[in-house]
């Protein structure tokens, strides 16, 4: 999906509302465990019981990978389930925090990208930047795929190293300014963690007109209205991420439909902001 597909599939839905499928077998509603795959039960039913509310969707790749064999299949059925049920109408993200030496990436890349390779076919990969420039690249090499660079997240470690200070500027000032030489706004977003709002205004001066994601809104404490205080663009510029809150919204039968709901919320709040 290219970038004027994203941002008028959010002005159509007025929502830039992403819904992380962190889909944990011991957490999803007791009667889904009799089907042969129920962490896919489980995200056929989020995804059937929201997609008019959301623009996309984010499988963490660890609560799939925990699983073996199993959750791969789980994975793999969901992102051919999304773009099979719903094309052109949902942006697909994977979660898997990539990032190694070219050649290896570039098999990562395959992955997430080639779906004659591993059968999945999502719109954008997580990455991380640490090894440079040859790591991230090979993700670049294909049209329409958008990479999401780790830039400032929303964990307690983040202040181990991405507030080092060098040079006059930060860790996550660098990530952003060097990356930028990698990849346009056309195929590039951040990860902009949402209890780190605050640091929202001097990220759009570094970059103004890309596409962040940002989780921690929900669970983690983070505001939407702060996240779009300093983050929208005339774009909109902005894929906010919640899971638990969503996902688990009840443990019983109605466990869609109390999903619905919440994601409604969220979806009703991001429509006016957008407005």
């Amino acid at each position: 999906m290219d970038r004027s597909a994203l941002i008028d599939l959010i002005f159509r839905k007025k929502s830039f509302l992403c819904i992380g499928l962190d889909t944990d077998l011991t957490k999803i509603p007791k009667h889904l465990l009799v089907h042969d795959d129920p962490a896919f039960e489980f995200n056929k039913a989020i995804i059937d019981a929201t997609y008019d509310l959301a623009v996309a969707y984010k499988p963490n790749f660890a609560f799939y990978e925990c699983n073996g064999t199993r959750g791969w299949q789980s994975l793999t059925k969901t992102i051919q389930y999304i773009n099979e049920t719903y094309p052109g109408q949902l942006f697909s993200i994977a979660d898997a925090k990539r990032g190694d030496i070219g050649n290896t990436s570039q098999q990562y890349a395959r992955a997430m990208f080639d779906p004659t390779s591993s059968g999945m076919a999502f719109d954008a990969v997580t990455v991380a930047p640490y090894m440079g420039e040859d790591s991230v690249k090979p993700f670049l090499s294909y049209p329409g795929k958008w990479i999401i660079v780790l830039a400032l997240t929303s964990n307690k470690g983040a202040e181990d190293f991405q507030f080092f200070t060098a040079g006059g500027s930060r860790l996550f000032e660098q990530v952003l300014s060097k990356s930028q030489h990698w990849g346009g706004n056309d195929n590039m977003m951040y990860v902009v963690g949402a209890t780190k709002a605050e640091m929202l205004a001097a990220i759009r001066k570094i970059i103004p007109g890309h596409f962040l994601l940002v989780p921690g809104v929900g669970a983690q404490g983070g505001s939407l209205a702060e996240v779009a205080k300093y983050g929208l663009t005339k774009d909109c510029g902005l894929i906010v991420n919640s899971s638990r809150n969503i996902i688990y919204a009840s443990p019983g039968v109605d466990f869609a439909e109390k999903a619905r709901e919440e994601a409604k919320k969220m979806q009703q709040e991001m429509e006016a902001l957008l407005k």
